[in-house]
């Protein structure tokens, strides 16, 4: 009996060495994909915090009790309440469940510390949280689209097949009372030698009817981001698709129950090997295999230092536009590309009925997906300096950019010797098209004027600070603020742009790029930007604002040499509400009008540190507690030759053209001044 016992435990043993190696039975983890954050922030010690720590804590330690879906509300009895669930691929054990959704939690709390509004998606599992009810709710908005970057010969095929298995999956899984998991994968024979697997998932809180909606709106995007490839992926917040030409789930079959090797019979004669020699032959294999494989998780994990800082090192050095190493960053450019047959069918083959604008960049189209989505669709021209990695690598980086006040990008075409740029459709253009237009600027009163300034002072918050890279703009002007239908102001045309390091503050270059007006001193005569180089651009664009006039249009006037001088002189002299856009009438409210004009005019302060921060411009837009300090006589650009001549310059001279009646001015631009 003692013998038995013996051998049962080596045969353990030898087992959970052969498991301990195996992958397929590691301890769960969790493969981050991606992640969104809302704008809507809370201060760090709100009552938001205490409720989002609070709703993650019960989150985290609901996914031990083996639930695929659930969802709770914390701080439902105060002002502050936060909705918020977690959702497992339906095919992973309640183990990998709970390890993803742990992993998950810490994860959004790090990623989105201060928004009210968050969702980050793992291979595993998806969190998501909202100081409204998210319950019962089909979302299909933020959307992210990944894809297996290997295209297929039989594309035709591949999509019809993915599209109608894809329909009468979601059918079947959506055909459960709500509550129910929501989930279903199908495989399907291509060829002899290739096999499709698929897989559709609703959180289980929807109705059927929602749940078959959700499951159908992502599958219809399936075609215009992965189409032709061997892999594609939708996620939604109410639901995901996926589809790939290798098994990717766990399909479920009975466990097998291990069967323990017979030993053989002893050999008559041979004497047995005693427990002491077994165990010491045993115990030095096994603390081998374990050292073994702590060793290299050693070097992976040093060796993946190495090649981060080797990155970072690379992105401060760099002096080109938007250059940024994402080896280790799921979007890739060749999940956001669009094939040129799809942006030709979406613009009736560029047709000129279909043509918003043009400039020196290109033209611009309305577009049209077959789902009814309308894009803007910006084709550069063949002459355009642009290189097509600098184009890709720009593109990966805008495309990570979120937020309601900036343009967003869905994707680009790169083929045929196209650069073409595809944009979410904004209706009523740009800033400059209705600001400087005598008949149209009535469309902007007051409020709407405060709005756009205050979106602008929030989209370049997120630039700097919130979003996963620190970018500086370099070009903010009236031209690159594009209007939606509700005029929130989104900025745009990112083609300047520089990407800082973590701790970067300030560059150097040798190539000024930009547009003269709105260009800090400091960067137009030495090449020095920061962040308070945007934040000078903003200035002269708060003036325009306020005032309804380019800074151009004082060149050779006699009043005075620009825009920010005028408002000066009537600051000094006690009478600035005389810059206000006399269209406006008696319709403002003189508080913020003084204050817009007060904190303009400390953004255009010759020093930067004079100059206040991003984020003080936000609390001032939206407190009447804070105190300012008195503005100085500005930087005035034009008034020695030092700079730039006056006589011959247009209102945006830049070194890329713009196209003022452009619906989305975003363009790529060239990289050195014409």
């Amino acid at each position: 009996m003692a013998s038995l016992t013996l051998n049962s435990s080596i045969t353990l043993m030898f087992f959970s060495i052969l498991s301990f190696l195996n992958p397929t039975t590691a301890a769960p983890g969790a493969n981050y994909l991606y992640h969104f954050c809302a704008n809507t922030t809370f201060g760090a010690n709100s009552l938001y915090k205490s409720s989002l720590v609070s709703l993650l804590s019960s989150l985290s330690s609901n996914a031990t009790h083996d639930l695929e879906f659930y969802n709770t509300t914390t701080g439902q009895n105060t002002s502050n309440p936060l909705y918020g669930l977690f959702l497992c691929r339906g095919d992973v054990s309640p183990e990998i469940c709970q390890g993803c959704v742990a992993a998950a939690t810490k994860d959004v709390a790090n990623k989105c510390s201060r928004e009210k509004v968050a969702v980050i998606w793992y291979d595993e599992c998806m969190i998501r949280y909202s100081n409204e009810s998210i319950f019962s709710t089909v979302d299909v908005k933020p959307r992210v689209a990944l894809l297996n970057t290997q295209n297929i010969s039989n594309q035709d095929q591949l999509n019809r097949l993915v599209n109608s298995t894809m329909t009468e999956l979601a059918a079947q899984a959506s055909d459960f009372p709500i509550g129910v998991k929501k989930f279903g994968t199908k495989e399907v024979t291509m060829t002899a030698f290739q096999t499709l697997y698929n897989l559709v998932q609703c959180t289980a809180d929807l109705s059927s009817t929602d749940c078959n909606r959700c499951l159908q709106a992502a599958i219809n995007r399936l075609p215009i981001c992965c189409g032709g490839k061997q892999g594609g992926r939708v996620m939604f917040p109410s639901c995901n698709v996926r589809y790939e030409l290798y098994l990717f789930y766990q399909t479920v079959n009975a466990t097998p129950t291990p069967l323990t090797p017979a030993l053989p019979p002893p050999i008559p004669g041979k004497r047995k090997i005693s427990t002491v020699t077994i165990i010491a032959i045993i115990v030095p294999i096994a603390a081998s295999v374990v050292l073994l494989i702590l060793s290299y998780c050693f070097l992976r994990m040093r060796a993946r230092k190495k090649f981060d800082a080797v990155n970072e090192e690379n992105l401060k050095k760099s002096d080109d536009v938007l250059i940024y190493h994402a080896a280790n960053d799921i979007t890739t450019a060749e999940s956001l590309q669009f094939d040129f047959v799809t942006i030709e069918s979406a613009t009736n083959k560029f047709s000129e009925d279909n043509k918003l604008g043009e400039g020196g960049f290109g033209q611009v189209y309305k577009g049209t997906f077959p789902n009814r989505q309308e894009i803007a669709v910006k084709r550069l021209s063949k002459s355009s300096g642009q290189g097509a990695e600098q184009f890709k690598n720009e593109v990966v980086v805008v495309a990570q950019l979120q937020h309601r006040n900036l343009a967003r990008l869905l994707g680009f075409c790169l083929e045929r010797e196209e650069k073409i740029l595809v944009y979410e459709f904004v209706p009523n253009k740009s800033l400059d098209y209705i600001l400087y237009d005598p008949k149209k600027k009535g469309l902007l009163d007051w409020s709407r004027r405060y709005k756009i300034i205050d979106g602008i002072a929030r989209g370049i918050q997120y630039l700097h600070q919130d979003s996963r890279l620190r970018i500086i703009h370099r070009d903010l002007k009236a031209s690159n603020i594009l209007l939606d239908a509700d005029m929130n102001p989104k900025i745009s045309d990112f083609g300047m742009a520089r990407i800082f390091g973590v701790d970067q503050t300030q560059g150097n270059t040798s190539r000024i790029v930009g547009t003269y007006g709105y260009m800090s001193p400091e960067y137009a005569m030495h090449g020095e930007f920061s962040v308070k180089s945007d934040v000078y651009s903003f200035g002269v664009l708060v003036l325009e604002i306020i005032s309804g006039k380019k800074n151009s249009d004082f060149y050779e006037s006699e009043v005075a040499e620009d825009l920010l001088s005028y408002a000066w002189i009537h600051w000094r002299d006690g009478r600035p509400l005389e810059l206000l856009d006399p269209i406006l009438g008696d319709s403002f409210s003189r508080d913020e009008v003084m204050r817009c004009i007060h904190m303009g005019l400390l953004c255009v302060q010759e020093d930067p540190a004079e100059r206040p921060t991003v984020e003080t411009i936000v609390l001032t837009l939206n407190s009447g507690s804070v105190t300012l300090p008195s503005p100085q006589q500005p930087a005035f650009f034009l008034k020695t030759d030092t700079y730039m001549p006056r006589k011959g310059l247009e209102s945006d001279q830049s070194t890329s053209k713009s196209m003022p009646l452009s619906v989305n001015e975003a363009s790529i631009t060239e990289l050195h001044p014409r």
